[in-house]
């Protein structure tokens, strides 16, 4: 069974569901987890309001408070559940490959995570990061709808 779940998460409510599930999941099997946040350089030339809305410095600043909270909040809701957990948070330009690399540098054998974040035409447009890394992940994905 698995020993090793990577959790990747935005905050957003159908991924702090996911998390939940994930850590139940973990309890449940003794397994450990790996709370991954992953978040995208600043792009000088960028159509994200996050990004248009910051300077180069008030988004990183911004940024990493924002995923530091998220990821807080996993590592207390692990703690009370008794799941041991970790919390890592990356800087990358492609977040599903961000979460692909986490998963082999910290050896976990599955990824749970969300079935997506974008609705709408931009889910097609820009594409599901959960659907590219279910498309570019050697491990096991286990997708949370």
């Amino acid at each position: 069974m698995y020993k090793s779940i990577l959790l990747p998460t935005d905050g957003s409510e159908l991924a702090n569901r996911a998390v939940a599930q994930g850590i139940a999941l973990a309890k449940e099997i003794g397994a450990r987890i790996t709370a991954v946040t992953v978040v995208e350089p600043f792009a000088v030339f960028s159509v994200r309001p996050e990004q248009l809305e910051h300077t180069r410095t008030t988004y990183a600043e911004h940024a990493n408070e924002y995923a530091h909270e998220v990821l807080d909040a996993v590592a207390a809701r692990a703690k009370e559940t008794g799941v041991a957990c970790e919390t890592v948070l990356v800087s990358h330009a492609h977040p599903y490959q961000g979460i692909i690399d986490t998963a082999q540098t910290h050896g976990c054998d599955l990824i749970m995570m969300a079935s997506h974040g974008r609705r709408g035409v931009a889910a097609v447009v820009l594409g599901s990061e959960t659907v590219k890394v279910l498309t570019h992940s050697g491990i096991p994905v286990l997708v949370f709808r």
